[in-house]
Parts: structure tokens; C-alpha cells; sequence
């Protein structure tokens, strides 16, 4: 499984806006894409124009069908001028919970 940590700097006065459009994006790729197993949408705690995505794919073709998803597009041209720069993504391999743990667990985040 690969994962992705993604950092946003938000527009003052548009973390609102950012955050609906990406539960948009959240809900279509844990609900739509059979490769996706989180998708977690997280506002930092002291920088109320500082927000972060942690999404989980089954492997690197799961994360590229995400990008080609109508759910991921609406959310790109939706949160575009709402960004600060550009993202900051760190790439990694998850090392637990096993991927059995991710596959269990999936249908519980669409309640």
C-alpha cells in the first residue's frame, strides 16, 4: 500500500470552502475508487490557513486513477484559488496496519 501526506496553504478566509470541497473529494475516492482506503481531510490546530490530506491507495495505478476520478477534478478546479503555492506531498509505504487491517476497515468509512 502507498500513502500520501499532503501539506495546502489555504487563503485566509477560505479554510471553509477548501474543507467542503475536499470532504467532495474524500467521500467520491474511499466511496468510488476500489484502490482508495482513507482519505482523511485535517485542519492544522494552531494555523487555521494550514490543511493536510492522508489518503491511502492500494498501489501507484490506484493512485493514478484517483487523479482521472470526477470527484478529483471538481475538487482541483473547485480548490484552485483557494491555494496558497503549491502542495507539498510526501510519499511513503505503509508499514501498518497490514494491508487486510485497510481492506476490513474500508467499508466502515462509507457510514
Amino acid at each position: 500500500m502507498i500513502a500520501i501526506f499532503v501539506t495546502i496553504k489555504v487563503k485566509p478566509g477560505m479554510m471553509e470552502e477548501f474543507v467542503e470541497a475536499s470532504l467532495g473529494d474524500a467521500r467520491g475516492s474511499v466511496g468510488d475508487e476500489p484502490g482508495c482506503f482513507r482519505f482523511d481531510v485535517l485542519q492544522d490546530r494552531e494555523d487555521p490557513n494550514m490543511a493536510y490530506l492522508y489518503e491511502i491507495y492500494e498501489d501507484d495505478a490506484a493512485r493514478e486513477t484517483h487523479r482521472t476520478m470526477p470527484h478529483y477534478l471538481k475538487w482541483r478546479d473547485a480548490v484552485a484559488d483557494m491555494v496558497e503555492g503549491s502542495y507539498e506531498i510526501v510519499e511513503m509505504t505503509t508499514a501498518y496496519p497490514p494491508a487486510s487491517a485497510l481492506h476490513a476497515q474500508k467499508p466502515h468509512l462509507l457510514d
